[in-house]
């Protein structure tokens, strides 16, 4: 059975997740981001936003927005017996201020002893930064991640992918969906501390295992990934494009070999780290004597380990992510479509929808 995707428009949850309600406070960055995922998998999700806010864009798929005043005890009174049926709660506001407004975790699950009360930060809701502002460059910045990414030169931030969606939106929705598995057992929720710091941290325990088994020194373009190595890294073509390559197993070596014409025995010295620059500079005047359509041609589909790399525009149209529908059409837009796939109980893009608070609260206890 192949597992699927609904890249339609969908207005009701279907995916594994239905039946799940999760209450988000509005925020930016990792825990949008970590909703989204939630509702495409067919939770429900309410996110609560200030009077005037609208959240757009991908991350705000299959939402129902909620427009309430924190500041206003009513509203906190509504909010409260709104979690009352909720089986989880993310947050992403500085240590504390859950409690000042009257929604910390003591008073939440107080009352409702089985919700999963998730915290999303970028230092954590502990230690000496805690209380300081930081975005995805700091926060990986501190883990060691920065300082191996980038040209021998300097860092180059890596987008915001390892600290806000990787280290961040990833581990928060893992440890959610852990907590509530643990809460179906035991009765009992609890809090989830998803701190990017953390996670980020987390996604290079392999380079922590390579060092200590003498495999990898700090210093970028070092190392067999980190650029060091010829046959692991990006090469501009003749057109001003790029491709990438990582042809690290022997066969996949031998393979880029006879595809690219590298016959002269220096080759044949792949995990020679003495002979990388100069192995690195051949294959650099190599790849220029061809555009990248060219390349594709020749090298697109085997086994060298290979690909154009494409810009966003260009990604969306890719004969591979074209036939797997890995970009849709929503709200007028071209966006990612929902992942992982489900054979099943396939995930959906569902649009927002604006609710009042008091209609949902009567909807959730009533069932």
């Amino acid at each position: 059975m192949t597992a699927s995707v609904q890249p339609q428009t969908a207005t009701r949850p279907t995916g594994p997740l239905a039946g799940i309600r999760i209450v988000e406070f509005a925020g930016i960055g990792p825990g949008p981001f970590a909703s989204m995922l939630l509702a495409d998998m067919g939770a429900e999700v309410i996110t609560l936003v200030r009077a005037g806010q609208t959240p757009k864009g991908a991350s705000a798929r299959g939402r129902k927005i909620v427009a309430v005043d924190l500041k206003d005890k009513s509203s906190v009174a509504g909010v409260l017996a709104l979690l009352d049926g909720a089986d989880a709660l993310i947050e992403g506001y500085r240590p504390g201020v859950m409690e000042r407004l009257g929604l910390g975790p003591d008073v939440v699950l107080g009352r409702n002893p089985k919700l999963v009360y998730c915290r999303m930060t970028g230092w954590g809701q502990s230690g000496p930064l805690a209380q300081a502002a930081g975005h995805d460059i700091n926060y990986i910045s501190i883990t060691g991640a920065l300082a191996a990414i980038g040209g021998a030169d300097r860092p180059v931030p890596p987008l915001n992918l390892v600290g806000d969606f990787g280290g961040g939106s990833l581990y928060l929705v893992m440890g959610l969906l852990a907590a509530l598995l643990e809460a179906g057992r035991s009765g009992r929720g609890q809090v989830v501390d998803a701190a990017m710091c953390d996670g980020a941290a987390s996604l290079i325990t392999m380079f922590f295992d390579m060092t200590a088994a003498g495999r990898w020194k700090e210093g970028r373009e070092s190392n067999m990934l980190d650029g060091g190595a010829h046959f692991y890294g990006v090469y501009e073509c003749s057109c001003g494009h790029f491709i990438s390559i990582g042809s690290i197993e022997p066969q996949f070596y031998a393979q880029l070999r006879e595809l690219a014409g590298l016959g002269d025995i220096c080759f044949d010295a792949q995990m020679d780290q003495t002979q990388w620059v100069a192995l690195k500079q051949r294959l650099t005047d190599v790849f220029k004597t061809k555009s990248r359509d060219e390349w594709c041609a020749i090298m697109e589909g085997t086994d060298v380990c290979f690909a154009p790399v494409l810009t966003m525009s260009e990604a969306t149209q890719h004969p591979h992510m074209v036939a797997r529908g890995v970009f849709i059409q929503h709200d007028g837009h071209t966006q990612p479509a929902p992942a992982p796939r489900f054979s099943r109980t396939p995930s959906a893009a569902r649009m927002p929808v604006t609710v009042e608070l008091g209609e949902v609260v009567k909807e959730w206890l009533a069932e």
